[in-house]
């Protein structure tokens, strides 16, 4: 007899699986091999090498004289993994026709239907439920790639191929307000029940001098203001890394965004629309949101202070079950903070290192999260791509601080 938590894992992980195949079904055959950067992968492979860890981390070791569904799958589909084999180089992941997507999908059934029978005779055990919850979330973060490298590699198309076309309506925005937090010696890390990744914990203290926090992102209409007044053109407001990178890509606006006939439009995955002009700022870089800081006279919050301030605050932004894909100017919040979760991921001041006497997880996995802690920075409360049942006040998530294809914005932060 299988008891609720089991049963629970085998629901959870049909439904996390057949979301990832359901956000690609609109796809043609052309769309999944494209890779317009290193950086960026195609849709193939992202289906490919979520299943490839569940057959690299579960099946493999559980599964008396597994036979893979293709040994050369182990090296294809390996991102990064060097504790477990050589991976094929990301930056050439898009020249890889072959498998194809029907071999791809076909590699998905089988091992889905082995993990199937796999939790039903073994579902009790502990290690595996553990292991099977950090590849569904895995899965999760690759859903959030998916819908970001989608719009990435379609934005090199003249065309403007729309993925989908479920718009909203633009709407009005809330007042910028700043709201006073007295700080002091306080708490910040997971220590609830539950899933968190490691990178989340211990939780500790820290002390945190008075500060403000602005009670919203900021939008569209206020970066065309530091857009208009010079912003791109003025090293002052610049960290020097920044200034070097406006330069090296002729920055001068954020990315996707146009200009036609003096008005400012911005390629979506619903393809070309006019800008919403009381949206959140989105695909912004680090430096981009640092300059526009200075130049407001103001800064980015630290980590901590973002996620003291936001400790009580519900998850009720638009997230990517609500399948619009892009943030929008709907502010239904009546708390003392707008769009803290969902919408855009909001970059903070803070560089991404490891929290006092945290520990990577043992083995393999412990390249997860903790061999990439060096010049990144935290963003915090995930984004309009960023799956509900993922995200969490204590979630830290972590970029370059020059990229900008992910959906980050940002609000911004005053001392008292």
């Amino acid at each position: 007899m299988q008891t609720t938590t089991e049963v629970n894992l085998q629901n959870q992980y049909q439904k996390v699986r057949n979301y990832s195949e359901k956000l690609v079904s609109n796809l043609k055959t052309e769309d999944f091999v494209v890779q317009a950067a290193p950086h960026v992968s195609p849709a193939k492979w992202h289906l490919a090498h979520t299943t490839w860890f569940f057959e690299k981390f579960i099946l493999e070791k559980f599964v008396p004289d597994y036979q893979h569904f293709n040994e050369e799958f182990l090296y294809l589909f390996n991102s990064y993994y060097e504790t477990v084999g050589t991976p094929h180089p990301q930056a050439r992941r898009g020249l890889i026709t072959r498998p194809t997507v029907d071999e791809t999908m076909e590699y998905r059934k089988r091992v889905d239907q082995t993990m199937s029978k796999l939790l039903v005779t073994h579902g009790e055990k502990k290690e595996i439920q553990e292991l099977v919850e950090i590849g569904l979330q895995h899965e999760q973060q690759h859903q959030e790639l998916i819908l970001m490298d989608i719009k990435y590699n379609f934005s090199f198309n003249p065309l403007y191929p729309a993925f989908h076309n479920n718009q909203h309506p633009h709407e009005s925005v809330p007042a910028l307000q700043f709201e006073k937090i007295d700080g002091g010696l306080v708490q910040v890390g997971y220590d609830g029940e539950g899933f968190c990744f490691d990178n989340e914990n211990p939780r500790h203290k820290t002390y945190l001098a008075p500060y403000q926090l602005a009670n919203r992102p900021v939008t569209n209409w206020e970066f065309i203001q530091f857009i208009n007044d010079g912003g791109y053109e003025h090293p002052e407001h610049w960290l020097s890394d920044g200034w070097q990178k406006v330069h090296q890509e002729h920055w001068g606006h954020p990315q996707y965004w146009e200009k036609q006939e003096g008005e400012w439009y911005s390629y979506t995955l619903a393809g070309l629309t006019k800008l919403d002009l009381n949206a959140p700022v989105s695909h912004v870089s680090y430096y981009e949101a640092d300059a526009y800081a200075r130049w407001a006279g103001k800064r980015l919050p630290t980590e901590q202070e973002w996620e003291y301030a936001l400790e009580t605050h519900t998850l009720d932004g638009h997230f990517m079950e609500d399948g619009y894909y892009q943030p929008h100017s709907h502010y239904s919040e009546e708390a003392a903070f707008h769009k803290a979760f969902g919408d855009v991921w909001e970059w903070t001041q803070s560089p991404y290192v490891p929290y006092p006497r945290s520990k990577p997880l043992a083995g393999s996995l412990g390249e997860y999260n903790a061999k990439f802690m060096a010049n990144q920075f935290v963003l915090k409360g995930g984004s309009c791509v960023t799956p509900r049942s993922h995200i969490r006040l204590t979630y830290r998530n972590f970029f370059y601080p020059d990229m900008r294809w992910q959906f980050s914005g940002f609000r911004l932060a005053d001392d008292q």
